[in-house]
């Protein structure tokens, strides 16, 4: 039986002071499904989820429930119900009062709120603490009595806005059980915000991951798993080693040298790629067995299985396997084509290619003055008559975070940072468009930062004119 849409979001946009946070959103939410929105702080998650509850209203685009367009609809008419990190209990009442807080808004009567505030308390485990303390509770009851009087109005949705933040490690892996436990038994739809990976594999029937406003990609946690839509999604779920590579014919990619079969087809013939490989897909034979060959570096004992870090020429590459090898050994390593996923690049181009107008020249210090983003660089020993457009190839290594007061641009967003096993590329946002740069400094998502360029590697050429040779420097 196909499952209907209980809530679809069209082409939602939201900016906050000229800040885009939802960037032409559209997502369908199945009737009676548990769906994560997964991603780094400040992608949109939270504003996602107010958009549902009728806290927010989108600039544009629109918001339908039940196929009934709902934008301007008050949060008090909609069925839905949130349940927050905090869990805003109130601390004066027991536990049956508070779960009966809403029934008693409603003015129903006695003999009805304490049927569906007993069976409540019983689907969430808290038989028999109805006239429990709110404050003698630990935080994994708390949490529940939370959820117990968010669903005892009967609501079509509940909205969970990362709610597990506040407990231990251990509540939490045996409150993500709890979760899906009360999901299933109610059969209720659950929208559930979380930045934790495990929380969503865990616990969802799908994952939708966003970043940066945007969903780049929504499937079940196998599908996001084991066939991620970019490198983003596969750095973000789980541990990968996400190397680049090029695509040189169908089903055969080139990794660190060494030309791999995969599964893979229609990227176009030595095309640049993105490889992701997980590591306990990697399997340790010896070098000469290996189709490619290594140094083991450093090797940790996880509980299940020992973390290998190998060095592969300029590469680190990481290995989950039950057995340990000892550091400073040779080995080799051995993937099946399967478990080779390729993805295309989050930048279109491998370097960073503009044009720009000469606006100022010295033919005696030799040198050209161009302006990016209304700051002015020189470029040494490169004189042009003023107003020559120049077509540029800026290398990532030419472009370097700075310090507080250095940057030649300054508070660029960070859109995503990505190990690549000998550096983080880093996509950055500036006003006018993004870069990408190479970098052994790992910086936090979806902050800002000053950034420096360096022109000295640079590719500069004179822009084609009509009836003119292109003139290469």
């Amino acid at each position: 039986m196909e499952q209907k849409a209980i809530v679809s979001l069209k082409n939602i946009n939201v900016k906050f002071d000229g800040e885009v946070i939802l960037n032409n959103i559209s997502l369908d939410i199945m009737d009676k499904e548990f769906i994560t929105l997964l991603g780094p702080s400040g992608c949109g998650k939270t504003t996602t989820l107010r958009i549902i509850g009728g806290f927010l209203e989108p600039h544009e685009g629109d918001v339908f429930y039940d196929g009934e367009r709902i934008n301007g609809m008050p949060p008090h008419k909609r069925n839905v119900n949130t349940v927050f990190q905090k869990y805003a209990l109130f601390p004066h009442l027991n536990v049956f009062d508070n779960v009966a807080f809403g029934l008693k808004l409603k003015k129903l009567p006695k003999a009805e709120i304490k049927k569906k505030v007993t069976q409540m308390l019983s689907i969430v485990d808290l038989k028999g603490y109805e006239k429990r303390s709110i404050t003698k509770l630990s935080g994994g009851q708390q949490q529940r009595v939370a959820i117990a009087r968010a669903l005892v109005c009967d609501p079509d949705i509940l909205l969970l806005d990362e709610p597990l933040g506040a407990l231990d490690l251990k509540l939490r892996k045996d409150m993500q059980i709890e979760l899906k436990r009360i999901q299933k038994m109610t059969k209720k739809t659950f929208v559930y915000v979380t930045h934790d990976q495990e929380e969503a594999l865990t616990m969802s029937d799908r994952v939708a991951v966003m970043n940066n406003g945007v969903i780049e990609q929504i499937g079940s946690p196998i599908d996001i798993y084991n066939e991620p839509a970019n490198a983003f999604v596969a750095d973000f779920i789980g541990e990968a080693n996400i190397l680049n590579a090029t695509m040189v014919d169908d089903y055969k990619v080139k990794i660190l040298g060494t030309v791999f079969e995969c599964e893979d087809a229609g990227f176009g013939k030595n095309k640049p790629v993105d490889v992701v490989i997980r590591p306990e897909d990697i399997e340790v034979v010896s070098p000469e067995e290996g189709t490619i060959t290594g140094k083991v570096v450093n090797s940790v004992f996880k509980g299940v299985h020992y973390e290998m870090e190998v060095k592969c020429k300029n590469c680190t590459i990481l290995i989950h396997s039950t057995v340990s090898q000892d550091v400073g050994k040779e080995i080799g390593m051995r993937v099946t084509p399967y478990n080779i996923h390729i993805m295309n690049k989050l930048f279109p181009t491998a370097e960073n290619e503009f044009s720009a107008v000469v606006t100022d020249s010295d033919e005696e210090k030799n040198t050209s003055t161009i302006t990016i983003e209304g700051r002015d660089f020189t470029l040494d020993g490169m004189c042009y008559p003023k107003d020559t457009v120049l077509d540029i190839v800026l290398p990532p290594t030419g472009i370097s975070f700075a310090g507080e007061d250095e940057g030649d641009l300054t508070d660029v967003y960070i859109e995503s940072v990505i190990w690549k096993g000998e550096y983080n590329e880093i996509i950055i946002e500036s006003d006018e468009r993004k870069w990408i740069m190479h970098s052994e400094q790992d910086e936090q998502v979806a902050t800002y930062a000053p950034v420096c360029f360096n022109f000295g590697g640079a590719r500069i050429t004179v822009a084609d004119t009509p009836g003119e040779e292109k003139d290469e420097i």
